[in-house]
């Protein structure tokens, strides 16, 4: 098996691309590794694609050696591909995806990672894209935006840029146009709500535990919308949202609406944005839908 490093050196702090390229070279499998560093935002998956047009039917193991976004590149390269298993080694800021599998220390052993285990992974479809975590609007979106300016400034993440972003959607983002179906059957007949998020994983932001029974091999997207809040009740309610207690929380239940789908329709007013594992797309009509077992994961034990 061929196993390739995809890197992006603007993920992170740091560069980790040095590090990772003598670490591969210590391995017994070194013959097989090959490093490939992104020089544009997109060339992940161009290269995922081109390779594997090139290589049809050679097995290979991609490993998106980044934060989220990079996670989505190189996921959204492989999906549907034969023969081929992802995995990633998360040096970004927020790595939320490796979160629904025990978090980022066990995907850091990187023999682990040419030796460990598939599994399925389920995927969201929008549109022509993919999504291996979450699809979040409104309050999210504003925090989103927020997190890109700052990394646009800084060349890359960090994690004071989601304090900031939570800031700035507290000052402008509490009541938020949009109407959300699952499975046919409309969420918020109002049009309104304060977020929604849209889960293949659990969690978004960093920290937030959006989607607590989130499964990524299940067939099933996990649906949360809030409704609209003041700010005083958005403080109350920050620290069980954070640990994912608020599906189940007495004090929640006249805000939180929950489903479980297959489906999801989002309607909203032209201009309307919401984030893609990260990355911000402007598009006001969009249908979420999961693709099961669309990938298959090396997960180390």
């Amino acid at each position: 098996m061929k196993y390739i490093f995809i890197v992006n050196p603007r993920a992170g702090a740091e560069d980790t691309t040095a590090k990772l390229r003598a670490a591969t070279e210590s391995l017994p499998q070194a013959a097989d590794c090959e490093i490939y560093v992104t020089k544009a935002p997109r060339d992940a998956t161009e290269y995922v694609c081109a390779w594997c047009d090139a290589h049809p039917g050679e097995a290979v193991r991609f490993i998106a050696c980044g934060g989220d976004g990079t996670v989505n590149e190189v996921f959204s390269g492989a999906a549907g591909k034969e023969n081929v298993s992802v995995s990633c080694y998360p040096c970004g800021s927020g790595n939320d995806f490796v979160k629904a599998f025990g978090g980022a220390e066990k995907f850091l052993d990187i023999p682990a990672l040419l030796t460990a285990p598939e599994q399925p992974l389920d995927l969201l479809k929008v549109g022509d894209r993919w999504s291996d975590n979450v699809v979040n609007f409104g309050f999210d979106t504003t925090v989103a935006i927020t997190i890109n300016e700052e990394r646009e400034k800084t060349g890359h993440g960090n994690k004071n840029a989601y304090t900031k972003g939570v800031i700035k959607a507290l000052l402008t983002a509490m009541k938020n146009e949009f109407t959300v179906k699952a499975d046919g059957v409309v969420l918020n007949p109002g049009g309104k709500a304060l977020l929604c998020t849209v889960a293949n994983g659990q969690y978004v932001g960093g920290s937030f535990k959006c989607a607590p029974k989130a499964k990524t091999d299940d067939g099933l997207i996990e649906v949360c919308l809030i409704k609209p809040i003041s700010r005083l009740r958005f403080v109350k309610i920050l620290k069980p949202y954070t640990n994912g207690e608020h599906i189940d929380s007495a004090d929640m239940k006249d805000i939180v609406i929950y489903r479980q789908a297959k489906k999801v329709e989002v309607s909203a007013p032209a201009g309307f944005a919401y984030s893609l594992d990260g990355e911000i797309i402007y598009e006001n009509n969009f249908t979420v839908e999961i693709v099961p077992g669309a990938l298959r994961l090396a997960v180390p034990e």
